[in-house]
């Protein structure tokens, strides 16, 4: 898959549209997260080098088309300008005069940044008027919001029908990333597959079953796996109405030569935020009263030693609850086995989600190969879905 990608002479002395992903943890009016914010670094300053005249626009949590003064993205233009050491002018609309008035002002090779985009209900209507409204000042547009890319919205797809557009370098290295696992992985190609809900990951197996050569289940989703095979899980998690589904992926998985891997052993405990009580205990003998938060030691050996074996390693759901640091170290053993796998020269990729930020609280975010900035648009990638976002960039 390959994207048209901006170059200077594109963007050189232009009015540039960044749509950037600056949905970001703010508490207190203060970003707590530069994540996200670092991730468009690359793209921005190769814009600001072409002396254009740039603006930022983001969504900000979920305000359903309402002005919502704690969601405003005044709040993280400060941040923005930590990150980038730049100067950030910030403009309280996104469309309208304000906006012209604005951009009049800045100077070429310098930063705007616009009012949130869902402070309108058109953004998430993918309403081409809206989409006008946000285009007529500008003569180019460039999509580097990955995470977005999902989503059919005015700033993520109706806008590309109106301005000549472009990938920026964030959006191309997702797609060049999440493509080389997904579409012709080198093997042996190990998929790692945990968080709570096998419901999340059905669209992922069912695409890459007939590339991996193992896929690894752990966190919650393991214990509808065990249950449907005839395992007791205590009070762990289960989806009644997914159990049919395990079974069937097992046979088909066994039908392809494709190894499957489940728990065999546990950490179980009385709830999620427990401080005390834990046990490890076989995972198909998990006493009535308690319910498994993390695999146990030796799965997590077993899974490590998988990984660390692997050329490809695709990574979605953590393998426990890592937030408690009395289930995190199933996630860290398999991450150790991950780098490995990494240091060996294969190609790690962890899904974004829930994933990237246990790589980033457990601090193996810089020992694989590339940790998506995309939560849900990562798993539908994996799906082998056409995202709206990213479609229209495709290079002709």
């Amino acid at each position: 898959m390959k994207l048209r990608l901006f170059s200077h002479q594109d963007t050189a002395e232009k009015k540039v549209l960044l749509r950037v992903d600056f949905n970001v943890p703010v508490k207190n009016g203060e970003v707590t997260d530069f994540t996200r914010i670092s991730a468009h670094r690359d793209t921005i300053s190769a814009l600001l080098k072409s002396n254009a005249k740039v603006a930022l626009c983001s969504h900000l949590g979920r305000p359903k088309g309402k002005i919502v003064p704690e969601m405003s993205l005044s709040h993280v233009a400060t941040a923005v300008e930590k990150v980038l050491g730049h100067p950030v002018k910030f403009c309280r609309e996104c469309i309208g005069p304000e906006v012209e008035t604005a951009l009049a002002s800045l100077s070429p090779g310098n930063l705007l940044l616009l009012e949130n985009l869902r402070f309108h209900p058109q953004e998430q209507e993918n309403d081409a008027q809206f989409a006008a409204s946000l285009a007529a000042p500008f003569d180019v547009f460039v999509m580097d919001a990955f995470s977005a890319s999902h989503r059919a919205d005015a700033s993520t797809n109706a806008i590309m029908k109106i301005l000549p557009s472009f990938s920026g370098f964030l959006l191309e290295r997702e797609v060049n990333m999440l493509s080389a696992v997904s579409e012709a992985p080198e093997k042996p190609f190990v998929l790692i597959l945990g968080g709570a809900k096998v419901s999340d990951k059905i669209g992922v197996v069912e695409h890459l079953m007939d590339k991996a050569t193992a896929i690894l289940i752990g966190g919650g989703m393991a214990f509808t796996f065990l249950k449907a095979g005839g395992s007791g899980i205590g009070r762990s998690l289960f989806e009644s109405e997914k159990a049919g589904f395990a079974l069937e992926m097992m046979k088909k998985a066994r039908e392809q030569g494709v190894e499957i891997l489940l728990p065999v052993d546990v950490v179980a405990g009385s709830s999620p935020d427990t401080s005390q009580g834990e046990r490890i205990v076989p995972a198909d003998e998990i006493p009535e009263d308690l319910m498994g938060l993390d695999i146990g030691p030796k799965t997590a050996e077993l899974f490590a030693n998988k990984a660390a074996g692997a050329r490809t390693v695709l990574w979605n759901g953590p393998m426990g609850v890592f937030e408690n640091p009395l289930f995190e170290k199933g996630t860290r053993t398999v991450a150790e086995g991950v780098a490995r796998s990494t240091h060996n020269g294969g190609l790690t990729v962890i899904g974004g989600g829930d994933t990237a930020s246990a790589a980033k609280k457990l601090g193996f975010d810089r020992n694989v190969s590339h940790v998506s900035t995309g939560g849900g648009a990562s798993l539908e990638f994996c799906e082998g879905r056409q995202l709206p976002g990213i479609m229209p960039l495709l290079a002709e």
